[in-house]
C-alpha cells in the first residue's frame, strides 16, 4: 500500500493551504491575544466544504476520504493549531458519532447544519476525574416519563460554548451491568436545554482562538430518543471515535512540525551573526536538519494510519497505527517548536513572532485525546504485552 498522496490530494491541499493564509494567517496572532474564536472564519470553513469532506452528499457533504480530512487539518493547522483543532474537532467529535451511530432522525435534525458549517458540536467525555480512565464515568443519565434527566459534569470540551454551537453528545451511566461495571450510553444534548450549562470558558495556555469549557448539567431533561446508538454501547462508540481522531490529532501535530520547519529555515537564512546567515553554522543546521527528519517521519505514520482507514484494514491494524501516528508526531511537534524557538533565539520568546504561538500551543497534543501514556500501552497491547 503507497502512502504517498495522490494528485487530487495534493491539489486539494494547495487550495486549503491558500485558503489559511488568506483568511486565517493575517488575523492568528489576533485572535491568539484577544482569546477570539472566529465564528466568521468557521462559516468561511464550512463553504469551503471542510466540515463536509467525509460526510455523505446526501447530508451537504462531499462523500470524500479520511486522507482529504488530515490534509485540510495539517494545512489549517501550518498556520494556527486552534482553527485546526476547530476543524478536527468538529468532524471527529462533532459531526462522526451522529453519522456513524445516529437515526435516520438524528442525522435528518442534525447533520446538515454541522456539515454545512453553520453550527457546530462537542463531544462530552472528560471528567474531574475520568480522562484517560473513561469508564470512570460519574455523570448519570436515568429514565423518568420518557426522558433522559442527566446530572454531572464535563471538562475541556472543545466547541461545546460557542455562539453557533447546537448540541453536546455526553457520555453518562445509565445504569449497570451483570459484571457490576458501569453501563456508559451516549446521548445528544441540544444547546439551551434546561440544567445544561456551558460554562466559563478556559483561560488556557495555548490554543486560544479555540473554544473550550467545562459544562454541567443538573436534572436536565432531553427525550428518550435523544440516545445515540445502543444503550450501553457508549464505551465502545467513544473508543472508535477516538481511534480515527487520534490520526486527525496527528494532523494537526504534523501541520505545527511542518510550520516550524519553514520558518526556520527561512530565519536561519535571513539571520546573520559574525557576518554570515546562522544557517551557515552547523549547530543551527543540524537543528533544522532534525525537523526536516520529523516532518518526513510524522507525515508518513500520520497518512499510513489514514490509508488503512480509507482501505478498510482490519481495526486491530489501524488501531496501532492510529496510536503509533498519534504518539510519534505529537511527541516530535512538541520538540519541533523547542527547536524553532532555538533558532529564533530571543526573539523565539517575543509574540512578534508565530513560534512563540506554536510552542505554547504544541504541549496540549501530548495530551488530547489520550496522552502519550495511553498510546504507549495501546501500541503494547498491540504487540501482545499484558499491560496493565
Amino acid at each position: 500500500m503507497s502512502y504517498e498522496l495522490s494528485e487530487e490530494h495534493r491539489e486539494f491541499a494547495h487550495s486549503v493551504r491558500d485558503f489559511a493564509q488568506a483568511e486565517i494567517a493575517p488575523h492568528a496572532a489576533e485572535w491568539d491575544r484577544k482569546h477570539y474564536f472566529p465564528v466568521e472564519v468557521v462559516h468561511k470553513m464550512g463553504a469551503l466544504g471542510l466540515f463536509g469532506l467525509t460526510a455523505p452528499e446526501e447530508f451537504g457533504g462531499s462523500g470524500g476520504d479520511f486522507t482529504s480530512l488530515c490534509v485540510a487539518i495539517e494545512e489549517i493547522s501550518k498556520v494556527d493549531q486552534s482553527m485546526g483543532i476547530t476543524l478536527e474537532a468538529a468532524v471527529g467529535l462533532g459531526i462522526n458519532p451522529i453519522l456513524t451511530f445516529g437515526t435516520d432522525e438524528q442525522k435528518k435534525q442534525w447533520l446538515p447544519d454541522l456539515i454545512a458549517g453553520q453550527k457546530l458540536a462537542g463531544f462530552g467525555l472528560t471528567e474531574p476525574e475520568s480522562g484517560s480512565d473513561a469508564g470512570a464515568t460519574k455523570t448519570k443519565a436515568v429514565l423518568d416519563n420518557g426522558d433522559w434527566v442527566i446530572d454531572g459534569s464535563k471538562q475541556f470540551i472543545t466547541n461545546s460554548g460557542s455562539s453557533i454551537t447546537s448540541l453536546v453528545t455526553v457520555t453518562a451511566r445509565t445504569g449497570e451491568k451483570a459484571d457490576g461495571r458501569p453501563e456508559i450510553s451516549t446521548i445528544i444534548v441540544p444547546t439551551g436545554t434546561p440544567g445544561f450549562v456551558a460554562e466559563a470558558s478556559y483561560d488556557k495556555l495555548g490554543w486560544h482562538a479555540s473554544d473550550t469549557h467545562p459544562l454541567s448539567f443538573a436534572g436536565c431533561r432531553v427525550p428518550e430518543a435523544n440516545l445515540l446508538g445502543q444503550r450501553g454501547k457508549g464505551f465502545g462508540q467513544f473508543l472508535a471515535t477516538l481511534d480515527d481522531g487520534r490520526v486527525a490529532i496527528g494532523a494537526v501535530a504534523l501541520g505545527c512540525i511542518k510550520a516550524c520547519l519553514e520558518m526556520s529555515v527561512q530565519y536561519a537564512a535571513e539571520r546573520k551573526t559574525f557576518g554570515v546567515p546562522i544557517g551557515q553554522k552547523q549547530g543551527v543546521a543540524f537543528q533544522i536538519s532534525d525537523l526536516k527528519v520529523m516532518a518526513d517521519a510524522a507525515e508518513l505514520l500520520v497518512y499510513r494510519a489514514a490509508a488503512l482507514k480509507d482501505a478498510g484494514a482490519p481495526m486491530k491494524e489501524f488501531k496501532q497505527a492510529a496510536a503509533v501516528a498519534k504518539l510519534y508526531s505529537t511527541e516530535a511537534a512538541v520538540t519541533a517548536t523547542r527547536i524553532a524557538t532555538q533558532v529564533f533565539g530571543g526573539y523565539g520568546f517575543m509574540e512578534e513572532y508565530p513560534v512563540t504561538r506554536f510552542y505554547r500551543d504544541a504541549k496540549i497534543l501530548e495530551i488530547g485525546e489520550g496522552t502519550s501514556e495511553v498510546q504507549r500501552m495501546l501500541i503494547a497491547r498491540g504487540l501482545g504485552l499484558p499491560v496493565e
